[in-house]
């Protein structure tokens, strides 16, 4: 999975359309982010913009969006029914995917103190981003509001994390900080009665439900407040509502920490609270986007109840997560649109090509997919092998739970290869277009040297990545024909062979592109890691194979 942060910034304005427009197209215009969705509204006076990328690019896309609302919003002459403290309101950055919470709180510091100097506002973090833990709470940084700002920045309690301590009353505050990603999702029942649905909410939500007596009153605990039956799912808000458009009711739900807690524990916890009540689950859906992990585990988990390996292909594990959890009862289900992962992708041109297509390609007068694509492609083949072998091999092995890790690892290898097949290409490009650059000035052939430097850099790390990952398929291979079943010890050896010949294939496009680098460093390092990683697959190879071939020669036992 690539390397992903969301951005759901709130914005003081939802009723100027030019306005809105105008801090969109600022988004739009930060390459590698992606703006899936801008909400206005007119009552709140408020927009949310929605954008995903990598985390400087989401900083950068950031930036440049607060400026332009800077530029055109006063906040002196706003009103609205939602609560707020600043022309660019909240901004908090969350975890896609190959990102911890820990470096999301990074991304949104360097975001907050970038917004503090460039724009001379007050900046507060909350969150998991805040310095204190009465800021964690976005409600308790935005008391008082816009109207009660300059008297609350007088306070030295409320002194700003980065910016100044001073009221601006044109753009007034911004509060930055990073959460975990939200999932809004609806479990449909077959009632049309919301009383029962909010019961169900009551049973699963974490804050539960408060305690009552034998007569109907509030218990409260030793320090006066209420007391509390708490709910079986942490991290989850829920209530249950009647949809007359869908003619039933809804547990609905807000899921805060989907890793914490799965999407797919939450639809079997709301089957089981119905079932209590006599009620069916007939189906479930997701309001907006999605991440993609929270589907995948959903898929594995299923394929174990059916007692099947869970290293499926993604797109297997996607269709059977939407499947399983009815996702497709009230609308089209399209994960292309629905999923983050997938709206952002870079294209794949080469991947995308049928397969005589692609041959035909390689076989071209071209330099493009060259060697370097055509190693990747042999090593995803192989991990694709070394899959099939453990997942034909769950639940006809003693090593079950040892071949479905293996298996879903070598998945992993497999997409991973699989990008580098196009990525390769990319990098070949990239090579080309450093070559044509103009020089015929001192100045120009001084940079055109240096995007060329740059440019073999790519060009060598592309493959060496390649070697590294063909080289875990070895290791793939070595499980499968080891533990895999007999039958299939011929797909495990040429997983392995294609894994060898990767890597030796990635390794000679390390090395022509080495030629032309001035890095000493790199070039001996990635020279003696190319060595390393040729020595080593060649003994794993020759090991499976040789294990192979006595396999057959003693004739041994099928099983």
């Amino acid at each position: 999975m690539p390397r992903l942060v969301e951005c759901v910034p709130n914005i003081s304005e939802g009723r100027a359309r030019d306005t809105i427009e105008a801090i969109a197209a600022e988004i739009r215009g930060v390459p590698g982010v992606a703006l899936l969705d801008v909400d206005p509204g007119a009552d709140t006076n408020r927009t949310v913009y929605t954008f995903v990328g990598a985390p400087e690019s989401v900083v950068e896309a950031a930036v440049r969006m607060a400026r332009k609302a800077a530029a055109l919003i006063d906040m002196s002459r706003h009103t609205g029914a939602h609560p707020r403290i600043g022309a660019v309101d909240v901004c908090p950055i969350v975890p896609v995917s190959e990102i911890t919470m820990s470096e999301c709180v990074d991304v949104a510091r360097a975001l907050g103190r970038r917004l503090a100097d460039e724009l001379q506002i007050p900046i507060f973090f909350y969150e998991h981003a805040a310095t204190r833990d009465e800021r964690r709470s976005l409600a308790n940084i935005r008391a008082g509001e816009y109207e009660g700002l300059r008297e609350k920045l007088a306070n030295a309690a409320w002194a700003p994390d980065c910016g100044p301590a001073a009221f601006n009353a044109r753009l007034g505050a911004t509060v930055v900080g990073a959460r975990e990603f939200l999932i809004a999702y609806n479990v449909n029942l077959n009632t049309r009665d919301k009383r029962l649905a909010h019961e169900v909410a009551l049973h699963i939500r974490e804050a539960g439900r408060l305690q009552r007596d034998d007569r109907g009153n509030v218990v409260t605990s030793a320090d006066g407040t209420p007391a509390r039956i708490p709910g079986r799912l942490k991290a989850t808000r829920a209530i249950g509502w009647y949809i007359d458009e869908y003619r039933q009711a809804q547990v609905s739900i807000n899921l805060l920490d989907f890793r914490s807690t799965a999407l797919h524990v939450v639809f079997e916890t709301v089957k089981e609270e119905a079932e209590r009540l006599g009620l069916r689950v007939t189906g479930s859906e997701l309001v907006g986007m999605v991440p993609l992990q929270p589907m995948v585990d959903a898929g594995r988990f299923y394929l174990r109840q059916q007692r099947r390996s869970p290293g499926a292909p993604e797109p297997e594990l996607i269709d059977l997560a939407v499947r399983s959890l009815g996702l497709e009862q009230l609308a089209p289900f399209d994960p292309q649109k629905k999923i983050v992962e997938y709206a952002v992708r870079t294209p794949a041109p080469l991947m995308s090509l049928a397969v005589s297509r692609f041959v035909d390609e390689v076989s071209s007068n071209t330099p493009v997919p060259g060697g370097g694509s055509a190693s990747a492609l042999a090593g995803s083949l192989g991990a694709a092998l070394a899959a099939m072998v453990a997942n034909l091999s769950v639940g006809r092995s003693s090593d079950d739970e040892e071949l479905g890790e293996m298996s879903q690892r070598a998945q992993a290898t497999k997409q991973a290869l699989a990008e580098i097949v196009d990525e390769d290409a990319r990098a070949f490009n990239r090579v080309m277009d450093a070559i044509r650059l103009p020089r015929a000035t001192e100045v120009e052939r001084r940079a055109r040297e240096q995007a060329l430097q740059a440019a073999y850099r790519r060009a060598a790390e592309v493959p060496l990545e390649a070697a590294r990952l063909s080289l875990a398929v070895l290791d793939h291979a070595r499980v499968a024909a080891f533990k895999g079943r007999t039958e299939a010890a011929s797909d495990a050896g040429t997983a392995a062979l294609l894994a060898r010949a990767a890597v030796e294939g990635a390794s000679l496009n390390v090395l022509i592109n080495l030629k032309t680098l001035d890095d000493d460093v790199f070039v001996r390092a990635s020279r003696g890691e190319v060595d390393r990683m040729r020595v080593h697959a060649r003994q794993i190879c020759d090991e499976i194979v040789d294990r192979i071939h006595s396999r057959f020669e003693n004739r041994e036992v099928m099983s």
